[in-house]
């Protein structure tokens, strides 16, 4: 193949050769002027490879042809066959063959199914990486035809239905179960699309049939008809409020009774999809005896029809005491805890969860699924995979904790401290939380979390906590529990200083920790204090101080209290549920055990808290009068305390309240007098 060179008075009117360049006898030059002009111009129709001398390359030294990948190779197209010859009559029968097969091309491309079959048709692609543009055009057109043909279905589905509900209406209402079975069926199956399901929900004499004909006929298969319709009905908005408005729950609730298997998934699956999207369908399946049925549903063994029955009865139960104590009476807690214990499947697993978390709230529920085993049923689960379904576990775990404190729970205890090392700070606050509640008065669980590392497990949770109160105050809580009344409570004591925790917890004592975890945080310290290794670190880290504070702070609060009760007859307020009289019985017992030490009381008697001190022998409160006695009595060892108690006049009231009902305050009072 040669590509020649022509000016452009010759182009399109001088024949192309498609033999091969045989020598410079075969290719006509133009003369001298012609020349001329074609390198003033600069431009060619073809590459000579010579062009200007701007872009004019060296020979190549190994005598290969050059990369001619970037060169504009023009050439006509009639060339196409790059070296094989083609008659001008072969060329225009190609192009009539095209022209007349344009038509079928585009055919093939947009109804492939109108050709008829053996028919070919030339293709027109040279390159199969470019598709052509009638085959660009194939996708979006069979896209626009499949839409075209969706719509004319749909308007026909739709007409359809329009023109057979009337008929149809009457046909589920007719004497004869033959009929009305027929009928139903035919709705169900209309029910299936869309368009025509849209026609059955907007019509309410409709959906008044299925649910008459769903109620009142014994035949199965039109209930199971009638039954499905609903179902299909009750995934649009507009489907769920015509059920409820043609008293469709009653109707569904009763079919919760069912033999049949596919009426059962239909009646709880519509009544379940009410319950979460149309309002007043809670009350409506209350009134007709649902929460009783599908508690006895429960026993079935369908873990995924059992995860939609817990599910209703979580949406039921939330928030309303009286379905509460429905499924109590029904025996509820006890067929969940079974479901707790006796399945695998993660979803009805947490579906049982959220039932037994609302449950757990409520007094007359909680001691029935402790009973019930729900502790150690809900205690399988906190080592899932599911972080929804362990924080649902642990926190109806924790609800129940302060149900469950006479049960041994070893093994639950030994995993709660091991969760108190979890990155989910809801995981850790409520296991901490549920620690604290059954280590209360319980010595065999303080002795175990003590044994498994609870001590400094909780000491380092305080620590990396900071100010989240909701970890703090139950993990405070938990330590004054294991470091008091029990075989284990001295190390424990040792514990907590040995692993850091005194600064910290000192720390707690001031803002912004709020009344519930300061009485917390006295209490323990007043345990701390029981072991005389940790006197000298808290002196240290400013206990004494801040204890004298409070004290003041909550005695001159009780004071205000009871003046303002006397003149206006109001009720006290208390500050995030704490009575200061908590308060003061906790700072004066604290600093009692602390003055046992000589330094602590040298500190104490240079605060000036001796006269309230006197003071708190006459309160009303006999525990108050009893602490009080004992830190005076603490104080009176030292000649100084002694003189300064002295001088308060508090031989007088000592004497006088000497024979006490209350043996503590009697012994410490007696022990005080004498001393000073």
């Amino acid at each position: 193949m040669s590509y020649q060179i022509q000016s452009p008075a010759q182009t399109g009117s001088r024949p192309i050769s498609h033999g091969s360049y045989g020598g410079p006898n075969e290719m006509s030059m133009p003369n001298p002027k012609e020349q001329t002009l074609m390198w003033q111009q600069g431009s060619y129709l073809g590459d000579s490879g010579i062009h200007s001398g701007a872009t004019t390359q060296a020979p190549s030294l190994s005598g290969k042809e050059e990369d001619l990948d970037n060169d504009q190779v023009m050439f006509d197209w009639d060339q196409a066959g790059f070296g094989t010859g083609f008659t001008q009559e072969q060329v225009d029968e190609m192009n009539q063959q095209l022209n007349q097969t344009r038509s079928q091309r585009v055919r093939a491309a947009m109804f492939p199914e109108t050709l008829e079959e053996g028919i070919e048709i030339p293709s027109t692609q040279f390159d199969t990486a470019q598709p052509t543009a009638v085959q660009r055009l194939s996708e979006p057109s069979q896209m626009l035809k499949h839409a075209v043909v969706n719509l004319i279905n749909y308007q026909d589905d739709a007409d359809l239905a329009t023109r057979a509900i009337p008929e149809l209406i009457k046909l589920l209402n007719d004497e004869d179960q033959v009929v009305v079975s027929q009928a139903a069926m035919m709705v169900h199956q209309l029910s299936k699309k869309e368009a025509s399901r849209h026609a059955i929900m907007n019509s309410p004499q409709m959906v008044a049939a299925l649910v008459r004909a769903m109620s009142n006929s014994n035949d199965l298969e039109t209930t199971r008809c009638a039954a499905g319709t609903l179902h299909n009905l009750s995934h649009h908005r507009q489907g769920l409020l015509s059920i409820f408005k043609s008293g469709g729950i009653p109707a569904l609730v009763k079919l919760l009774s069912s033999p049949v298997e596919s009426v059962l998934f239909y009646a709880i699956t519509t009544l379940h999809n009410l319950l979460l999207h149309q309002e007043g369908s809670k009350m409506a399946v209350r009134l007709a005896g649902g929460l009783q049925k599908m508690v006895a549903l429960l026993q079935r063994n369908n873990v995924k029809f059992l995860a939609i029955v817990t599910d209703c009865l979580q949406i039921l139960a939330y928030g309303n005491q009286e379905s509460k104590l429905i499924i109590l009476a029904s025996q509820g807690p006890v067929e969940l805890v079974r479901i707790m214990r006796s399945y695998t499947y993660e979803k009805l697993l947490w579906t049982t969860s959220r039932v037994l978390k609302v449950l757990s709230v409520c007094s007359s529920n909680k001691p029935a699924i402790v009973e019930a085993g729900g502790m150690q049923a809900l205690s399988m689960h906190l080592g899932h995979q599911s972080q929804r379904l362990v924080q649902n576990c642990l926190w109806t775990l924790r609800n129940l904790s302060d149900a469950a404190t006479k049960d041994q729970m070893d093994g639950l205890l030994s995993q709660l401290v091991q969760l108190l090392s979890s990155n989910d700070i809801n995981v850790v606050t409520c296991a901490a939380g549920i620690i604290s509640n059954l280590t209360c008065n319980n010595q065999r669980s303080k002795v175990t979390v003590c044994q498994v590392g609870g001590v400094e497990a909780l000491v380092h949770t305080v620590i990396q906590a900071g100010d989240r109160e909701e970890i703090t105050e139950p993990a405070i809580c938990a330590l004054r529990h294991l470091t008091s009344r029990h075989l284990e409570s001295e190390m424990a004591q040792n514990a907590v200083r040995l692993n850091g925790g005194l600064q910290i917890i000192v720390k707690l004592l001031h803002p912004p920790s709020r009344w519930p975890l300061i009485k917390a945080v006295i209490g323990l310290i007043r345990n701390l204090a029981l072991c005389p290794a940790n006197h000298a670190p808290l002196r240290e880290h400013g206990a004494i101080p801040r204890l004298v504070q409070l004290l003041i702070r909550s005695y001159q609060d009780t004071q205000r209290q009871r003046s303002s009760v006397a003149s206006n007859g109001s009720q006290p307020a208390y500050p995030d549920g704490v009575r200061m009289e908590e308060i003061v019985e906790g700072t004066v017992g604290a600093l009692h055990i602390l003055a046992r030490e000589v330094h602590n009381r040298a500190i104490i008697r240079s605060l000036s808290i001796i006269p309230i001190f006197v003071q708190l022998l006459y309160n009303e409160i006999e525990n108050i009068q009893r602490v009080a006695a004992g830190v005076l009595c603490e104080l009176a060892t030292d000649k100084e305390g002694a003189e300064m108690i002295e001088q308060e006049g508090a031989t007088a009231p000592l004497t006088e309240l000497l024979h006490s009902h209350n043996d503590g305050v009697e012994i410490g009072r007696a022990s005080c007098r004498e001393r000073v």
